[in-house]
């Protein structure tokens, strides 16, 4: 899907708040499309590529926009607060650690075969660097761990509710669903899973077909039902995740520089200068978790026990934007 020209012209002449709208409204058009079954694991690769093609504006000619990102596109946790303070008599709050845009066909459509009204699809910001406690503490939480078996306490922004963080099967967790009136459910999938198959050869393929099962299967869904049954549920995440096994190898100064800044990762807190490269290959973000060097664009490099093939805490949309889903049942 190329851009129109109102788009272009929008990403080059607009404000930045309009240039981000634009950006992530073709995100997410791009990545809610339909998908058929059978051919998943290619279709999620072309619409990765796709997307692609925003991230080289990004890290060529439009690399600036990155330095207004969290001021421009909402993020996650703000927008959940907002959410929260909604008049709705009870309400929850699913996040499924990791997931990324390109999981929004099988929700969507999952959603729509079985009845749930869906109010609103977006995506938002993560915080950055995309990191799981960043967005825990964002919300008021000391970390994600701290939501498990009810220990989410009173000083968090999402007040009152029964919190839970766990990894167990989806039929297990429906049974941890109290009658509390609202819920924080906080699942360790799918970013469990790209962690264990981050290794040398595994990466998108084997991920996306775990991604069909789960979001496929009964149990999943009637997980999601319990969680919405009397409630509004929202299904977002902490941050979303690269397929960096597709990314092009940096090479030269570039990669020696990655490799000596990021070893195997995407991000790195504190200062640091960020190379004679133009146009850059990090940048130096001033956020409220501080200062971090975060990785540019789409770029791997060879680094000690080699660079993971799925990761997140860099700059590229795929792992910045988080998924917003608003339904009932």
């Amino acid at each position: 899907m190329a851009l129109s020209a109102d788009a272009l012209q929008a990403l080059t002449q607009g404000s930045d708040a309009a240039a981000w709208r634009v950006i992530v409204k073709h995100a997410v058009e791009i990545a809610s499309k339909p998908i058929a079954a059978g051919n998943a694991p290619s279709e999620v690769v072309k619409r990765d590529r796709e997307i692609g093609e925003l991230d080289l504006f990004l890290s060529s000619s439009g690399w600036d926009l990155w330095q207004t990102f969290g001021g421009s596109v909402e993020r996650t946790s703000d927008r959940l607060v907002r959410w929260w303070a909604e008049p709705f008599s009870a309400k929850a709050v699913l996040v499924l650690d990791g997931l990324s845009l390109r999981e929004l066909p099988w929700l969507l459509q999952g959603a729509k075969e079985r009845g749930f009204t869906l109010h609103e699809v977006s995506a938002n910001a993560s915080e950055l660097p995309g990191e799981t406690n960043e967005f825990a503490r964002a919300l008021g939480f000391g970390s994600r761990s701290q939501l498990q078996n009810n220990g989410g306490g009173l000083a968090h922004k999402l007040q009152p509710a029964s919190t839970e963080s766990v990894d167990l099967p989806w039929k297990d967790c429906e049974g941890l669903v109290s009658n509390t009136p609202n819920q924080i459910f906080w699942h360790h999938w799918p970013d469990a899973k790209l962690h264990d198959g981050s290794g040398a050869g595994q990466g998108l393929e084997p991920l996306t077909k775990d991604v069909v099962q789960q979001l496929g299967s009964e149990d999943f869904w009637a997980f999601v039902e319990r969680l919405a049954t009397g409630r509004r549920l929202v299904i977002t995440s902490d941050h979303g995740y690269a397929a960096t096994g597709y990314f092009p190898d940096a090479d030269g100064e570039v990669a020696q520089f990655l490799k000596q800044t990021f070893s195997s990762g995407r991000s790195k807190a504190g200062t640091g200068g960020t190379g004679p490269f133009v146009p850059p290959v990090a940048l130096q973000i001033n956020g409220p978790h501080g200062t971090h060097l975060l990785a540019l664009g789409r770029r791997k490099w060879r680094s000690q026990g080699g660079y993971p093939t799925l990761t997140h805490g860099g700059l590229s949309l795929l792992e910045a934007l988080s998924p917003f889903v608003d339904l009932t049942k």
